[in-house]
């Protein structure tokens, strides 16, 4: 088995568990009491509700497939998918750009746990892609005679 697969699985595993915790948490009620969140102008609430539980669906499946990916070594793809999937969480910190919401303070929370997961998964990333990428000194070639 290999370092990112030796070191990096169990990481992983506790980044996204916490990430789908924390984004489900967090979007069924984003969707559920949308107009306790700042609206964008000119979007309905059922929209935006709608909307938001769509992208939930979608962010979370691009971490199932990156999740697969990456525990059968196919690690570029994994990244990817990863990536997006990271965006669940970070997005999240939009709500301020249009006011701050108005909500229980557990929900009030999970704006930041998201972000926390989503940024976990970036060091995450940086790490194993570093690792993936790594040049040894057995691997460099002297140019010099």
């Amino acid at each position: 088995m290999d370092v990112l697969q030796d070191r990096g699985l169990a990481p992983l595993r506790v980044i996204l568990g916490f990430s789908l915790v924390s984004t489900t948490i967090h979007y069924a009620h984003n969707a559920v009491s949308v107009a306790d969140y700042p609206q964008l102008p000119g979007v309905p609430t059922l929209g935006a509700g709608i909307v938001v539980a769509f992208g939930w669906v979608l962010f979370t499946t691009f971490g199932w497939f990156g999740y697969r990916a990456y525990r059968q070594g196919r690690y570029p793809k994994a990244f990817a998918f990863l990536l997006v999937y990271s965006l669940a969480g970070m997005i999240t910190l939009g709500h301020f750009l249009t006011g701050v919401p108005r909500i229980p303070a557990f929900f009030f929370a999970t704006i930041f746990t998201d972000a926390a997961a989503g940024l976990a998964l970036w060091v995450f990333l940086t790490w194993a892609w570093a690792t993936v990428n790594r040049v040894t000194s057995g691997d460099q070639v002297s140019t010099q005679h």
